[in-house]
């Protein structure tokens, strides 16, 4: 019998995730976290912000399933073995829930629907100019299925779309930048800056003054990815500045945002809780199972991290 442990610290209701779980891997035993419960010398671990002993309890452990595609918490857990393998979660239907949040805060913009919102209040009735796309750069930060699926989303609306990554990735309709040399020449053409990047030392703090000040002008911020890319004051700074135009914010630095915190009250900034795209608990536990099976039958899944590279 093959021992797995299922822990996390978010999901208040694990039973709605090991039932089904148990029913896709009959032949594991699932067993839930539980503190200062003895180890229960699981092989594999299902994880999600899993409690900090976690790797001081189960020592045992031959791989870790994180069910979320960013693993920046979990690397940061004291005890995890520098050679233990881990996994992160590919998809399960977050790519396509990204690309709507993100098409929806861009039209907000570039339509005009934000000021029509307005105009209705004021009971209004004043069309705006018809939209010019090419007035309407976007670029995105970061090439994983996210990233990848908002480009081919947005390039098929006709929207001029980039992305950066750190070694370029060719998508069709797409113009690639790779590397430090071409960030410039990136941010230099683009109105619209959508992140969607690891959480990594290189790229914490990246929404900063400096990236900011070399966008087009009357530039939109979408963060989708972590809040620890943001330099919340820089944001304020040029927001007040006039430069940037607004920003549309899924991610904070501590969540829940504080209701004292100055985001909330500003104008030209859109906040929502961490809402941009949710793992479907179907899709996500058939990829876990898939996955845990091929290393029962010998075979290395996708999705592996690289340490190194923080994702």
């Amino acid at each position: 019998m093959t021992n797995v442990i299922f822990a996390s610290t978010h999901d208040t209701t694990p039973q709605e995730w090991i039932a089904p779980l148990q029913r896709a891997l009959p032949l594991a035993q699932i067993s839930n976290w539980k503190d200062n419960a003895p180890p229960v010398d699981a092989r594999f671990a299902v994880v999600w912000k899993p409690p900090h002993d976690l790797f001081l309890r189960e020592t045992r452990l031959e791989a870790v399933f994180n069910l979320g595609a960013g693993v920046d918490a979990l690397l940061q857990l004291p005890g995890l073995p520098a050679d233990l393998p881990i996994f992160r979660l590919e998809d399960a239907g977050m790519s396509v829930q990204m690309a709507e949040y993100v098409l929806h805060a861009l039209l907000r913009a570039s339509r005009g629907f934000e000021q029509y919102q307005v105009q209705q209040r004021q009971r209004l009735w004043h069309p705006l100019p018809d939209i010019e796309r090419e007035s309407w750069p976007v670029g995105i930060m970061g090439t994983g299925l996210m990233g990848t699926r908002m480009a081919q989303t947005l390039a098929a609306l006709e929207y001029p779309v980039a992305t950066w990554s750190r070694r370029g990735k060719e998508i069709a309709g797409v113009h690639a930048y790779a590397g430090a040399d071409e960030f410039p020449a990136f941010l230099a053409r683009t109105r619209v800056l959508v992140n969607t990047l690891p959480l990594t030392p290189a790229t914490q703090g990246i929404l900063c003054r400096k990236t900011f000040e070399q966008l087009l002008p009357d530039a939109c911020i979408i963060n989708v990815a972590r809040g620890e890319h943001l330099v919340e004051k820089d944001l304020l700074s040029m927001l007040d500045s006039g430069h940037l135009r607004g920003a549309t914010l899924d991610v904070f630095a501590q969540e829940p945002l504080p209701s004292s915190h100055p985001f909330w009250d500003h104008p030209a900034i859109t906040i929502t809780p961490h809402v941009a795209a949710a793992s479907l608990r179907g899709a996500t536990i058939k990829q876990v199972a898939a996955k845990i099976q091929s290393l029962l039958n010998g075979v290395v899944p996708t999705g592996a991290v690289n340490r190194e590279l923080g994702y």
